[in-house]
């Protein structure tokens, strides 16, 4: 973590330094000659010269990264991950014990039980306060159950010891999570359903969310992987016998990302993502939706130690591109339209505006994928930047400030 701590620090103060110096006298931080006989001029720009050299290879660091990052993305996507479709079913509900994690949000949980389809009839609420809920048995985690895992880990590996069942599967969901589709299961040992968050009391938040989507259509390559590169907790089954051996007894901020890379680095297991969709909240607010993001960003690159090196390397690299990425759209994208182009050549302008139209088409591509429904979100396109910054900002915070303990995302029910 401190690695990309220093990293992120170092590189945003060289391009605020050396962007504020280019915009004001780009000609003196290119290194221009000083007129003879001038020796405090001389001085002045052979310094000015240094500092145009550091923001310079900060700022081609930054727009390779993250073109780098973005190429990963278009092979994953689009050549791993082509042509992929979720298995056919081979389970269904009557196979599938339901544990439902929240702390103690009744009304909330309620609208995630009352959507279960009629098969599904094995659902257990796991709360931290005792709660009132119709058509589920709600199970309150003991306060003197020790784990080495927190919050959400934690109950996940109470329920896993104190209630029993002899289904093939136990789908985990969060406490917002509706379920808007559901046939049952492919023959996996663990099955990834799709995520589509549904707007709450903030519009931004919500575009974040569905940028996100647009990016997150990764995860179709992610069966054919040795390790899924993430996993979404809040609609994800496990079959029984894979989660007695793998546990959720570890200290994380992300426990199902770590539990699914803990199961594949040490078992042999398969993976599939699931057609079958939950609809969960997308946070109410910026401070929320930079919270949420900060512990992601924060658990990702702490329980990369769980991987081998070359995965934990890429982990880390995505990481910190990702949490690059609001600083690619509020200086890189500026700076290479406003200045920096005239010091670095227009191969900087034509690689950023590259880097800008990847950020419009992932919008666009989250879009797509909420289906014709929300194409007026289409409108919404010249905020895309803007939108990067609030998907994103949490992560900054999350590797220059990691979070201590696990935070639980605000929730406020409804639709």
């Amino acid at each position: 973590m401190n690695t990309e701590r220093l990293a992120l620090l170092a590189v945003t103060l060289a391009l605020l330094v050396g962007g504020v110096a280019t915009l004001l006298a780009p000609t003196v931080v290119s290194g221009p000659g000083a007129a003879p006989g001038h020796a405090d001029a001389v001085t002045t720009i052979t310094a000015d010269a240094g500092l145009g050299s550091l923001f310079g290879i900060a700022l081609w660091g930054v727009t390779i990264l993250f073109g780098g990052t973005a190429l990963l993305w278009v092979v994953l996507t689009y050549v791993i991950g082509a042509g992929y479709e979720a298995p056919p079913v081979e389970y269904g509900p009557e196979a599938v014990q339901v544990r439902i994690m929240t702390v103690d949000a009744a009304a909330v949980v309620q609208e995630t039980v009352d959507s279960l389809p009629d098969g599904l009839d094995d659902v257990h609420v796991i709360a931290e306060e005792a709660i009132d809920v119709a058509g589920a048995s709600v199970h309150v985690v003991p306060e003197d159950f020790e784990s080495r895992a927190v919050r959400k880990g934690r109950a996940q590996e109470w329920a896993r010891r104190a209630i029993d069942t002899d289904r093939e599967f136990v789908l985990y969901l969060d406490e917002d999570s509706v379920v808007e589709s559901f046939e049952g299961l492919p023959d996996a040992d663990i099955v990834q359903l799709r995520e589509q968050p549904r707007r709450t009391d903030s519009s931004l938040s919500f575009l974040a969310d569905v940028y996100r989507m647009g990016v997150q259509i990764e995860q179709r390559a992610f069966a054919r992987l040795s390790i899924p590169l993430f996993a979404w907790g809040g609609g994800i089954a496990v079959r029984s016998d894979v989660e007695d051996a793998v546990t959720w007894d570890r200290e994380t901020l992300v426990e199902d990302t770590a539990f699914v890379w803990a199961a594949f680095s040490e078992y042999d297991i398969d993976f599939a993502l699931s057609e079958s969709v939950c609809r969960n909240e997308a946070p109410p607010s910026l401070y929320e939706i930079g919270q949420q993001r900060r512990r992601w960003s924060a658990g990702n690159v702490q329980a990369a130690k769980l991987l081998p090196r070359r995965y934990e390397l890429l982990t880390r690299v995505r990481n910190y591109a990702w949490a690059l990425s609001p600083i690619v759209t509020l200086l890189v994208l500026p700076l290479s339209i406003l200045g920096a182009s005239v010091a670095y050549g227009g191969a900087l302008l034509l690689a950023s505006v590259g880097l800008g139209l990847f950020t419009a088409f992932w919008f666009l591509r989250g879009v797509a994928y909420y289906g014709e429904g929300h194409a007026g979100w289409l409108l919404a396109l010249p905020l895309a930047p803007l939108v990067t910054v609030v998907h994103s900002m949490g992560t900054v915070a999350g590797i220059v400030n990691p979070p201590e303990h696990f935070r639980v995302t605000t929730k406020v029910g409804g639709d």
